[in-house]
């Protein structure tokens, strides 16, 4: 079926609706990250696979809105069709309401699905509408009917996350969650707040082990609303005996319609047909955010036990790039297809974090650049390789990004490889006071590439999950240039990350992933030395104000590449900290590797 003849069945649902329009998002009923297949209706719909997207269609006319990650490719795959592509952000592209207001007339009616809008969106989105004297519905799911084919609803199987892995048993959770909630219910879409708290996964959401489910706790009851078929007797005995009763996926809104007491709702974690159904919804933000983002002592132990068996993946992947790019028929898909391989081989792994950025040349430039076998090229042995890419383990989620040398490179890739090197360094050796965020160090990443007129318009960092997101919690602790107020606390992982991006030439980015921990002092003034993860009262004894002061523990294990470095541009700590590093790689990964890997690791991290 044509995206043409696509949009004539929703038109011809339209009309029998009496709607003049309308909008599809790229999102499901949990506001998630990653969509499973059978809410991907903008990819339906429109013919654009992106990730991210919004397509809106008339009574005569189609547009669809993305961002500039996806300008190249949306202009591709919609021509032929009749959507009219919206770049955002970009001065002169109006929003979704200013367009339905200059091609719609006043009293007209545009629809949308109120199950894969959140509460803050679908709010947003009447307020913008009014104005132009447009109405909103949010009770239609045309696609329910006009998809033939729509897959179902995912089902795999649930399982549980032991306690040597998560640390913390389900009912003690619950309990936490009680006590920042009082007397009032909590009702939980997000996918990413259920399986931290169940301490449950799954397979239904591509990339991320989450449980596709609902949760209610009231002081009294926890209640998860998931399809039977997910449940073993293993995992049904075991929510009983941590205190959680089950019901059916699609009892959700019946079940939301009888809670009688004051229930809490994320506005933006929470779809509009479940907060409607509310009888008192209590729009503020779900105190669970606020308790994932703090891994526990065990957790940390796991992260630690992950990063090492994906440094070992890691340092077996380039070892063999570096050795078989230079034969031929090697190609950005292959090249994946061989880290993913490697991944898989170490234990405990259960398949990557999302899907591999493999960048070479010009393409290392598009920052969320997604290999497909219409875009795969050959990688040759001259110039930079950018990979982004991550494992998930049932102790943890690894995130990593590093930018391979194969050959001859321009001075200009050298220095951008160094000035990213030092905003790395910079930034992942930074010691701050309690209450910094993360917006007050972003700096530290882009200053020395601010010197040369150069930039990047991506986020520094972001919160990774322990068997769960790759990007945890994402609109709390972070590393960005705009404001984010969430301090930066003990027990957090957070990515270090910067870039530089040259359209039509090459990009490189280097990312750990790193967990803040207490930082030491030693010697007058309390010069910071290497950072410890356990509790330190030595900063008052050092003289210290304004403490206690926290740094970053690189979790990440991998070496960096040294032969594109401009050493001369390095100071003598960034030199300093630097080889401490690699010399920590070297001293974690070694006695994993076998002679031959273990000896190739000692030459590419010897000091500089």
């Amino acid at each position: 079926m044509t995206t043409t003849e696509k949009e004539q069945l929703l038109r011809s649902l339209m009309q029998r609706e009496g709607i003049q329009a309308f909008i599809t998002p790229s999102t499901d009923p949990h506001a998630g990250e990653y969509v499973p297949e059978r809410w991907k209706a903008r990819r339906w719909i429109s013919g654009f696979t992106g990730s991210a997207g919004t397509a809106v269609v008339t009574t005569d006319k189609a547009a669809l809105w993305t961002d500039s990650r996806y300008f190249i490719q949306a202009t591709e795959q919609l021509e032929g069709s009749d959507f009219l592509l919206m770049k955002e952000k970009i001065e002169g592209t109006p929003t979704i309401a200013q367009w339905l207001g200059t091609v719609l007339p006043q009293g007209s009616t545009v629809a949308i699905d109120g199950r894969v809008n959140t509460v803050s969106e679908t709010q947003t989105l009447q307020r913008e509408l009014q104005p132009y004297g447009i109405q909103l519905r949010t009770d239609i799911d045309p696609y329910a009917e006009i998809w033939a084919d729509r897959p179902a609803a995912p089902r795999s199987q649930a399982f549980i996350q032991p306690l040597q892995y998560s640390g913390e048993s389900a009912a003690s959770k619950i309990a936490r969650i009680r006590q920042k909630t009082a007397d009032k219910a909590l009702i939980v879409c997000s996918l990413e707040e259920i399986a931290w708290t169940l301490n449950l996964r799954a397979a239904d959401v591509e990339y991320t082990p989450f449980v596709l489910s609902y949760l209610i706790i009231t002081p009294t009851n926890a209640t998860l609303f998931i399809y039977k078929e997910k449940l073993t007797p293993e995992v049904t005995a075991y929510l009983k005996g941590e205190g959680v009763e089950t019901q059916d996926y699609t009892d959700i809104l019946r079940a939301a319609q009888a809670l009688s007491i004051p229930t809490i709702a994320q506005p933006d974690k929470t779809n509009f047909a479940v907060y409607s159904a509310l009888q008192t919804p209590v729009p503020q933000d779900s105190p669970i955010s606020q308790l994932l983002i703090y891994k526990n002592e065990t957790e940390i132990r796991c992260f630690r036990s992950a990063m090492e068996k994906d440094g070992v993946a890691m340092v077996k992947w380039m070892k063999w790039t570096l050795e078989n790019v230079p034969k031929g028929n090697q190609t950005e898909l292959s090249l994946a297809a061989k880290l993913e391989q490697f991944r898989r081989e170490q234990p405990l792994c259960m398949g990557i974090s999302f899907g591999s950025i493999m960048g070479y040349a010009h393409h290392g430039a598009i920052v969320h650049y997604d290999s497909t076998p219409e875009t795969d090229i050959p990688v040759r042995p001259e110039g930079l390789l950018l990979i982004d890419s991550g494992g998930q383990y049932l102790d943890g989620t690894t995130d990593i990004t590093r930018t391979i040398p194969l050959g001859p490179l321009t001075w200009e890739m050298r220095r951008d490889y160094t000035l990213v090197l030092r905003g790395f360094i910079n930034l992942g050796r930074a010691v701050f006071p309690r209450g910094t965020c993360g917006t007050q160090l972003d700096t530290l990443a882009r200053m020395e590439m601010w010197r040369y007129g150069l930039n990047y318009l991506h986020g520094t960092g972001h919160g990774v999950g322990q068997f769960m997101s790759v990007h945890e919690a994402i609109d709390l602790h972070q590393f960005r240039m705009q404001w984010r107020p969430q301090p930066l606390l003990p027990g957090m992982t957070i990515t270090d990350e910067p870039g530089i991006y040259i359209e039509g030439s090459h990009g490189v980015r280097h990312e750990d992933t790193m967990l803040v921990v207490n930082a030491s002092f030693t010697g007058e003034g309390g010069r910071a030395t290497e950072p410890t993860a356990t509790p330190s009262n030595n900063a008052e004894a050092a003289g210290l104000t304004f403490g206690p002061y926290y740094t970053f523990e690189h979790l990440t294990l991998c070496p960096i590449l040294t032969s594109p470095i401009l050493v001369d541009m390095l100071t003598a700590d960034e030199r300093s900290w630097f080889n401490h590093y690699q010399q920590s790689v070297y001293d974690r990964l070694s006695p994993r590797l076998d002679e031959e890997h273990r000896q190739w690791l000692h030459g590419v991290t010897r000091p500089i």
